[in-house]
Order: C-alpha cells, then sequence, then structure tokens
C-alpha cells in the first residue's frame, strides 16, 4: 500500500484543509499520515489519519512579540518575509529533524506552501516524488498576482508583467532571508550540495494541486498540465454534533445576526477590538454571534443581541448569518463563499488582501476594511451595506450554490493518481 505524508505548518486555518484531503486519498486506498504541530494530533486522529509531530505551537508564535509584529506587516511582502524568519528562528531546524522522522517510511511527500522548507530537501534526499498542495496560487503567471504582494493599481501599464515578476520577487525575497539557513542545514545535515535560488522551489514537473475553487480564481492560461485547480476541501460537519441549546434559542429568537471572528488574528489590544466591534454592531442595528479570542467576555458586555461562541462549524454556523465579518483567511474564506451570504473581510495582512479582494471583485461583499483602518463606523456601514444590498445577496447566494456543487478533495485525488505515477494501490 502506498504511503503518503502531507506536511501542513500554521494556524488552524491552514491545517484543516489537509485533513479531508487526506480523508479522501486514504478513501482510495492509500494509507496517510498528517504530520504538522503537536497540538493538532487529536483532531487528525479523531479523523481516522495517522499523525507525526513536528514540534512548535502556532498558537504561542503569533501571541510573541514577533508575532504580532509579523501580523503588522500588512501587505508588504518584504515585512512578511523577514517577520517570518524571525518567527521561524527558532523553530527551523527542529522542523527539519522532525520532518526527517515523518517522513521516513513515505513513498510520496504532499506538502503544503510552508511545509516546503522542509519536505523539498528531504524529498530530494530520498529521492521521493514530492507534490505541492497549496491553498494560494504559487506558480508564475502573468493572469494573478502573487497573493503576499499588493494588488496593482488599474492605472498600472503591463500588469501582466507586474504579476509575473511578483512570484520572481517573493522567491527571490525567500532566498535572500532563509538561503543561507537552508544550504547550512542542506550540508550539515542532510549532505546535500548547496542549491541556487532556481533549483531550490518547485520546478514545472512538480504536481501541484490548488486546493480553491475555479469559479474564486480561472485557471491561468500560461500554466503547465501540472498544475490542477481542484477546488476547495473541505471538512463536513463532524457525525453526531450538536449546537448549544442556547444557540439555537438564540438564532430562533430574532432576524439572522451576523458573524464577527478574526481567526487567530490576536491584537496588541483586545479590549479595544472588542469594545469596536460591539460599538459597530450597535450601530449598524443587528444581532451578531461573534467568536471569542479577545480575551474575557461577559454576558453583561453583550446584551442580548450577541452571543458568544467558542467554536461552532463555520459549515452550520454561516449559513444561519445574514453576512460573516472575517479576517480573509483561505478557510474561512471559502467557508463564507460556500455559504451564500456576503462577506466582509477585514484584512490582518499577507494573503488575507488577496482573498478580501476577490471577494469584492466578485460581487459577494463590500469593499474590504484594512485591520489598520477599521472603525466602529466603518464596520457598521460595511455591515448595514452587506445586509441591506439585495444584488450583493443574490450573487452571494448563486455562488454559494456553483462552490457546493464541487467536489474538491475528489478532483484532488483524481488529479493524484494521475500525476504520481508511484502511487500505486
Amino acid at each position: 500500500m502506498t504511503h503518503i505524508t502531507i506536511i501542513t505548518v500554521g494556524s488552524r486555518g491552514d491545517i484543516q484543509p489537509y485533513v479531508p484531503l487526506g480523508m479522501g486519498l486514504q478513501a482510495a486506498g492509500y494509507r496517510v499520515r498528517i504530520a504538522t504541530h503537536d497540538n493538532f494530533e487529536t483532531f487528525v486522529r479523531a479523523h481516522g489519519l495517522d499523525f507525526a509531530p513536528l514540534g512548535g505551537d502556532p498558537r504561542e508564535l503569533i501571541r510573541s512579540e514577533a508575532g504580532q509584529e509579523w501580523l503588522e506587516s500588512r501587505s508588504n511582502p518584504v515585512a512578511f518575509v523577514r517577520g517570518l524568519r524571525r518567527l521561524t528562528r527558532d523553530v527551523s531546524d527542529q522542523m527539519v529533524t522532525k520532518t526527517m522522522h515523518a517522513t521516513e517510511d513515505t513513498d510520496v511527500i504532499v506538502s503544503s506552501v510552508l511545509g516546503l522548507f522542509a519536505a523539498v530537501h528531504w524529498a530530494e534526499k530520498r529521492r521521493t516524488p514530492l507534490v505541492v498542495a497549496a491553498l494560494q496560487p504559487i506558480q508564475d503567471t502573468r493572469y494573478v498576482t502573487n497573493s503576499v504582494f499588493p494588488l496593482p493599481p488599474r492605472w498600472l501599464p503591463f500588469q501582466g508583467t507586474y504579476n509575473r515578476l511578483s512570484y520572481t520577487l517573493m522567491r527571490y525575497l525567500l532566498w535572500v532571508v532563509f538561503g543561507g539557513q537552508m544550504n547550512q542545514i542542506r550540508q550539515e545535515r542532510l549532505g546535500l550540495p548547496r542549491t541556487t535560488l532556481r533549483a531550490w522551489f518547485p520546478n514545472a514537473s512538480t504536481p501541484v494541486l490548488y486546493g480553491f475553487s475555479r469559479h474564486v480564481i480561472p485557471r491561468p492560461p500560461d500554466w503547465g498540465p501540472n498544475a490542477r485547480i481542484c477546488g476547495y476541501w473541505f471538512l463536513e460537519e463532524e457525525a453526531g454534533w450538536q449546537p448549544p441549546p442556547d444557540l439555537l434559542d438564540f438564532l430562533e429568537a430574532g432576524p439572522p445576526p451576523v458573524y464577527i471572528g478574526f481567526g487567530s488574528m490576536n491584537t496588541r489590544d483586545p479590549e479595544a477590538t472588542l469594545e469596536l466591534v460591539l460599538d459597530a454592531v450597535r450601530q449598524a442595528g443587528q444581532r451578531a454571534v461573534l467568536l471569542k479570542g479577545w480575551g474575557g467576555i461577559s454576558d453583561a458586555q453583550l446584551g442580548d443581541d450577541v452571543y458568544s461562541v467558542d467554536a461552532v462549524p463555520h459549515a452550520w454556523l454561516f449559513p444561519r448569518m445574514a453576512a460573516v465579518v472575517h479576517h480573509g483567511g483561505a478557510g474561512t474564506t471559502a467557508a463564507g463563499l460556500r455559504a451564500g451570504v456576503p462577506s466582509i473581510l477585514i484584512p490582518f495582512f499577507a494573503d488575507q488582501y488577496f482573498w478580501a479582494e476577490r471577494v469584492r471583485a466578485l460581487g459577494v461583499g463590500p469593499r474590504p476594511i484594512p485591520r489598520s483602518r477599521l472603525t466602529a463606523a466603518r464596520l457598521a456601514d460595511a455591515i448595514r451595506h452587506a445586509v441591506s444590498d439585495r444584488a450583493m445577496r443574490q450573487n452571494a447566494a448563486a455562488f454559494g450554490e456553483r462552490i457546493r456543487a464541487e467536489d474538491g478533495v475528489a478532483a484532488a485525488v483524481e488529479a493524484f493518481q494521475q500525476l504520481v505515477p508511484v502511487a500505486v494501490r
């Protein structure tokens, strides 16, 4: 039986899509292990997959001073890469070692983009086929900007050239910041020769499976045959899960509320963020479901029109909302699109700006509000717009139907079987 190890690192939104992908591959007859941070072991094993620890706790990293500075890099790719280096400086070597153990008996390595920092070297060392499973576009194209780069203004000429250069520049930035460390690890730990900028990254012959919808990002015509846009990798609602009775009571007590949550995006002043959000809800005259994450929240602070939750499956909650307000992570954006309700995006940094612009361009959400410019008045205006704009609500509902009609996991499994000849069950 062919053994596949999926390597992925990051927050919950960076891990979760790879669980249904792994489940799909396992249902097709492969043996699948997910290698990721230790705190996700219970989550991975609960879905019937093997687990290998990579160490590190992304929650602690994000809460650190370096993590907060990284979140404040906004749409600046230079600051993003520098922040990533500072954030991972003390765990990079550990990750390489743990990736070695995780892939010892592996026939095929499947890696997320961040996982490639270790996976690409072990695939070379062991001559193991490597497949990239990406949640954002990573291959050169004239038609889509690199997701960490600012989108070009509409007046800029030669936008196709800008788009293609954005991928070249991102590789160069990563090489400048990480290349020396990676070559040291290759020589001293793996016994591999030094590599170059061009050779360090997967080439055109590397299979790349994309976990997003062609309706959100149409397939660029200048991508090669090894790039497959599969559709989103959704984790379906767990069997036996039941919502809290008081949440059901809240939903039934009035019109559909607005969801507000920023995932793992912590802020330096959580109390001020909470007050801003509650003020915006009051100004908009809406009820709200608020994801806990800004510290202690008391019922006295919330009042009768706001309900706070620790965690509720997006697939169950979002379709019951009038609109969803979130940070624009790839997974949360996908869940909002699938739900068929308008999305209001508050991007903090990196690819969140990219997804926020896609939501606006698709006509399923108002103009995004960068976190650095967020005020109660602006958020209230965006909520009123999303809830009252009939055309936007119709667009969101129709778009949700198209997303729900796709089976991204099945498409990814089929593409995997076509692109990886060694993967014989």
